[in-house]
């Protein structure tokens, strides 16, 4: 069984920055991918960025912007996000896989002034 922790979320003015975290209860080195999704209210959960090793993908929406990294001896993933707008407000979930797709319980990302 894998349980992903997200924190970091919050309040922040457009133009700000966050950094949210995902702490994972085994070694993420053991997972094929983890990321970051988000779900806005009404709109599907879609993909924000993700990370295989040290490979990284992101959404066009958020390059530039966002970065996703990690942390192999806290196992921890992380993503720094900077220039926040208001569209970016939704729940955060981190994810992580391993022959399944997990989930953390989100984290609530509020962009407004």
């Amino acid at each position: 069984q894998v349980q992903l922790v997200e924190s970091g979320g919050g309040l922040v003015q457009p133009g700000g920055s966050l950094r949210l975290s995902c702490a994972a209860s085994r070694s993420i080195n053991d997972f094929n991918a983890m990321g970051w999704y988000r779900q806005a209210p009404g709109k599907q959960r879609e993909l924000v960025a993700t990370i295989s090793g040290w490979t990284t993908n992101y959404a066009n929406s958020v390059k530039g912007r966002f970065t996703i990294s990690r942390d192999n001896a806290k196992n921890t993933v992380y993503l720094q996000m900077n220039s926040l707008k208001p569209e970016d407000t939704a729940v955060y979930y981190c994810n992580a896989v391993i022959n399944w797709a997990y989930w953390g319980q989100g984290t609530q990302v509020t962009v407004s002034s």
